[in-house]
């Protein structure tokens, strides 16, 4: 196996995978090396990606790997994220990956469980096939983690709820189209069990952009501060029931970690590849890097640590398919990767040398991007609190 010939055995030998799974990591693969690898850089300078670009990951079935057949999806389970997430982190490009995975695995599930018939009738052909990309806006200035303390509310008036607030942080918040909206309709005190979600559509009076944000990395994500001021929702959109938000959200979390720890996993096994390109290939004192013991050996230690967040990834992923409850270990998915994936950029970029400090070597990009894996979705001190109260 040669340089820049790298594949994981356990991804071409998992018992966890069908032939469905692998004629989607081929299909994933193709379509990002010609569609995503030669213009993504372009995007990093726009600070999205084109909405043509999703529409034809739409066409291609790639947005609806978990969706049902009747809106156009190919209705499989979480190891289908799995695929879609690791081929998306392959890409190199943070950005783009995050733009897809929070529009297919982080918002769109909360239509999927607590949508109506006529919700998910209106909505989900056009998620599916990319004419209209979403965002979850649950996260504000003063509420990352602890949804109880989001200040947004929505008050019934009539046939219309009247959402005011803001939201921070959203990715797909400047060109997204359905955006779910998590706001306080219950009483004061009532914490978890005052939340409900809206389906808040662009162009809703009194819904607003209030400013884009820039990011250390994720640049192709368009990210942005919304802001609700006497938004009038109508009642046919709430989504799920009045106060029983929380819940929802909840439920999702397992499946956003799981696909944020797989994107991980495919950005640190990228960041190897390239490497180890590159050091069979640099010489210095008459011999390539990869003569270097030092070098090939910290090299081999993150494939064995890449290897082994792996084997976790699938079998938690694999286990959810089976109906057991795996909160603990999705934990342990999403702080390891996001962990390991720092440790990993991180030796990567310094066997670069100085080239890996410039803007034009794909390493640097990465490193950037990968800063934020061990923070969002749940940092990972809140991640390892989840694990530590099941412990005793």
């Amino acid at each position: 196996m040669g340089a820049g010939q790298f594949s994981s055995p356990l991804v071409q030998a998992s018992p966890y995978f069908g032939e469905e799974h692998a004629m989607l990591r081929d299909a994933l693969r193709r379509f990002v090396e010609k569609e995503i690898e030669p213009f993504a850089q372009q995007w990093e300078s726009d600070g999205f990606v084109p909405r043509e670009v999703l529409r034809k990951m739409g066409d291609q079935g790639f947005l609806g790997i978990r969706q049902a057949e009747q809106y156009g999806g190919a209705a499989m389970n979480v190891l289908g994220t799995v695929v879609l997430a690791e081929e998306l982190g392959r890409s190199s490009f943070g950005g783009f990956a995050i733009t897809v995975l929070v529009h297919t695995d982080m918002a769109s599930p909360h239509l999927q469980h607590a949508g109506s018939r006529a919700q998910l009738d209106r909505l989900m052909p056009d998620l599916v096939a990319g004419r209209k990309i979403a965002a979850v806006a649950m996260t504000e200035a003063g509420a990352g983690s602890d949804l109880a303390g989001m200040r947004t509310t929505a008050r019934l008036d009539g046939d219309h709820y009247v959402l005011n607030g803001a939201k921070m942080f959203i990715t797909n918040g400047v060109h997204g189209d359905v955006y779910f909206v998590a706001a306080k309709t219950g009483g004061a005190g009532r914490g978890h069990h005052a939340i409900s979600m809206f389906i808040v559509e662009k162009g809703m009076p009194g819904f607003s952009v209030a400013r884009p944000l820039h990011k250390q990395g994720w640049l192709s994500s368009d990210t942005a501060e919304l802001v609700f001021e006497d938004c009038r929702v109508p009642v046919e959109n709430l989504l799920g029931e009045e106060n029983k938000g929380f819940y929802s959200l909840v439920r999702n979390l397992q499946n956003e970690r799981l696909t944020l720890g797989a994107q991980a996993l495919g950005e640190a096994s990228k960041a190897i590849e390239i490497t180890l390109d590159y050091v069979t290939q640099r010489t210095a004192f008459g011999q390539t890097l990869w003569e270097k013991q030092a070098i090939r050996q910290k090299l081999a230690m993150l494939l064995a640590k890449v290897e082994a967040a792996r084997q976790l990834l699938y079998n938690t992923a694999w286990r959810d398919t089976q109906g057991h409850s795996v909160v603990a270990e999705v934990s342990m998915v999403k702080a390891l990767c996001g962990e390991l994936v720092n440790e990993v950029m991180y030796a990567c970029q310094q066997f670069h040398g100085g080239f890996g400090y410039m803007r034009e070597a794909p390493i640097e990009r990465m490193v950037r991007d990968a800063r934020v894996q061990s923070i969002g979705g749940g940092a990972t001190e809140v991640m390892l609190e989840e694990i530590a109260k099941r412990m005793v």
